[in-house]
């Protein structure tokens, strides 16, 4: 039986989670090309930009969380953490296909997505994910998905409704499937990760999974385009 005082260090590792999370929609709303992007008045560029690189990083999101429940699994720990992974992996799969039809619809075929450059983000994304889930401490790409989920839970079906209302973009309602259908799946997703996580008493994997949502929350406003976009947004 959980004692009172592993229930209270379960519960403050939660909050700095929860307070990673929320950072990063902060991080996100503060970044010009992000916060236009959800509040739909970004242009068609930028919103390109965004589909682009998100692509290149959620393509690897089933092999990231996978091979991370994978280990678990060969490591002998934290059976439920491990099926957790490897379910939000198959959740996760087919997700960038939804990106590529977005892109087609916006005039950008599959091949000049491929042949598209990274940004640095992107790479650091990537790379920290596929670390962690084969050498690092497996359980931390957990600390990367709940603070993405949060992002979805809070600003992507908004983000979608918003670019379908004010709709400056050339053929934008037949391209946010990514947006409101992340924005639709994420929500329960939040709660039950915290619902499992919340048992969690390792300090070490505590601290591993806060490292990541922490490097999640540093890398990803850098997805989007810097500067100023080629036209002037709509007023609100």
């Amino acid at each position: 039986m959980q004692t009172q005082t592993e229930y209270q260090a379960g519960t403050q590792w939660l909050v700095v989670l929860d307070g990673e999370a929320r950072g990063l929609v902060a991080a996100v709303d503060a970044h010009p090309d992000a916060s236009r992007l959800f509040n739909g008045t970004i242009d068609a560029a930028g919103y390109i930009h965004y589909l682009i690189q998100t692509y290149h990083y959620a393509r690897w999101s089933t092999p990231i969380l996978g091979e991370a429940g994978q280990r678990l699994k060969r490591l002998g720990r934290h059976p439920e953490l491990a099926e957790l992974l490897i379910q939000k992996g198959e959740e996760e799969r087919g997700h960038e296909k939804w990106l590529l039809s977005d892109l087609k619809n916006l005039g950008c075929p599959e091949e000049q997505v491929e042949a598209a450059a990274r940004c640095p983000a992107v790479e650091a994304y990537t790379g920290w994910n596929f670390f962690t889930s084969r050498a690092g401490v497996p359980t931390a790409v957990l600390g990367t998905a709940y603070v993405l989920e949060y992002l979805s839970q809070t600003r992507a079906g908004v983000g979608a409704e918003r670019l379908q209302a004010v709709a400056s973009i050339p053929n934008i309602h037949k391209s946010v499937t990514f947006l409101r259908s992340h924005g639709a799946l994420d929500g329960d997703h939040v709660a039950e990760m915290a619902r499992i996580l919340g048992r969690l008493t390792d300090p070490e994997e505590q601290a591993a999974i806060i490292l990541s949502a922490r490097a999640t929350r540093s890398i990803y406003p850098g997805i989007f385009r810097d500067g100023s976009p080629t036209g002037h947004p709509l007023a609100r």
